[in-house]
């Protein structure tokens, strides 16, 4: 019903995202309709970034009456600064390599057919980019 398996359903039980789930007789979970609501939620808040245990966290200050609303806004202002500096990290490793593909053309376009280049040597030559 919401794309996830048992084992992940049984995941997010343990570590405090997902009420446990009364049992039948025979012990099978039986998740209330509202569940599934609560893994959509996991599911999308995760795909933002946020962690499992600080959902759990927020879910605990929830179920106690805390009002968590400042802290979850805190969480994806942290999230949108880590993934604005992994954008930036990637947009220098981006150009690095159009750099080292653009040496890599002329070394081959100057290495007669038959010969190795050695472009993988060169790398030893760059700097990382990496403080």
């Amino acid at each position: 019903m919401c794309g996830v398996s048992t084992d992940t359903l049984r995941h997010y039980e343990r570590v405090g995202v997902l009420p446990c789930a009364p049992r039948t007789r025979s012990g099978y979970r039986q998740y209330p309709r509202e569940a599934a609501g609560r893994v959509l939620m996991v599911r999308r808040a995760l795909a933002l970034g946020f962690s499992l245990a600080e959902l759990a966290r927020i879910f605990r200050v929830r179920e106690r009456g805390g009002i968590p609303c400042r802290e979850v806004r805190r969480l994806a202002e942290s999230k949108l600064a880590e993934l604005e500096r992994r954008l930036s990290d990637l947009a220098v490793l981006r150009d690095q390599l159009r750099g080292l593909l653009a040496d890599w053309d002329a070394r081959l376009d100057a290495t007669p057919e038959g010969m190795r280049a050695g472009l993988l040597e060169t790398l030893g030559d760059r700097p990382s980019g990496r403080g």
